[in-house]
């Protein structure tokens, strides 16, 4: 029995290591696609659509009712928008910043699901994320370089430079915190899997939404684009496909926060891919914000993410 239970717990922990690392790879897949000429909201439309897809073609192998009253319909509502808010975010923040800061940004939002849980529902913040916050705080200091000591650049022209990104990465993180807050408070007893679906169509709608606002789509108009745009629909969709046929059967809800090492995953691919580099100190930083979220999310039993 022991060594049954090991077993188990080494596939959890490996595939979980895989969709971190698929996850990581999306991003640096979509650098690639935005540097071959796509737009963000092209690449958040075709990776929802494709990913809605093959996540609809588990639910209807598994025969999950898709039953849901209208209080959760309207909070899948809310859920929905604010993802796709968030996916627009997010792209547009890894098309300006090198993928490992973008993803540390972002990685900032436990701190916000706190406040907008404490704001929107009175509940008290946890000792953890308090104790939490200000190691994220001085990490995310030290890898986005805000005194532009390591670029040499000086505060003012670095953030000239990284501002808007920087900018994209916290709203991403402030409304997935939200989606977080009324996923739990708003979408109770929906199946996971459904609410996926829903929440990937309406991201969908919000990125043709914006495409129709804009005149249409910007494909890529290089090779290596394609390449990025087809290596982000099939990481993403992939990633998801095993987070609901693999690792509920691993039973692994507790230590899904391991999932937070996907920045660290960037980083490496970007360097290698991407040529992005950044300084001993800004790798400390990423640490620090890595470890302080991984942390917080074991002690608090963190939930998979769609990003």
């Amino acid at each position: 029995m022991g060594s049954s239970t090991r077993a188990v717990g080494l596939a959890a922990f490996f595939t979980l290591m895989l969709i971190a690392l698929m996850m990581g790879a999306n991003h640096v897949a979509a650098r690639l696609a935005f540097s071959g000429g796509m737009d963000v909201a092209t690449g958040v439309a075709v990776r929802s659509w494709v990913t809605a897809a093959v996540v609809a073609g588990v639910v209807w192998w598994a025969k999950v009712p898709w039953r849901a009253d209208a209080g959760q319909r309207k909070g899948l509502l809310m859920v929905g928008l604010a993802i796709g808010f968030q996916s627009q975010c997010l792209y547009s923040s890894v098309a300006r910043l090198p993928v490992a800061l973008a993803l540390l940004g972002f990685n900032t939002y436990p701190l916000w699901t706190a406040l907008w849980d404490r704001v929107l529902y009175g509940r008290r913040t946890e000792r953890a994320v308090l104790q939490a916050m200000p190691v994220i705080l001085l990490g995310l200091a030290l890898a986005l370089d805000v005194s532009g000591a390591s670029s040499g650049l000086g505060a003012i022209d670095q953030w000239q430079q990284m501002g808007v990104g920087v900018a994209f990465a916290l709203g991403a993180a402030a409304v997935f915190g939200l989606a977080l807050v009324w996923t739990q408070h708003e979408t109770q007893g929906m199946d996971g899997r459904v609410r996926t679906i829903g929440s990937m169509v309406l991201s969908g709608m919000v990125a043709l939404t914006v495409i129709a606002g804009q005149g249409g789509p910007h494909w890529p108009h290089t090779a290596l684009g394609w390449v990025g745009l087809a290596a982000l629909t099939f990481l993403y969709g992939t990633a998801f496909t095993i987070m609901f046929t693999v690792l509920p059967k691993l039973g692994v809800s507790g230590h899904s926060a391991l999932m937070n090492v996907e920045p660290v995953f960037a980083l490496g691919l970007a360097w290698v891919v991407l040529d992005q580099r950044i300084a001993p100190i800004q790798i400390v930083g990423a640490l620090l914000v890595v470890g302080a979220v991984i942390a917080l999310g074991l002690r608090q039993h963190g939930t998979i993410r769609p990003q």
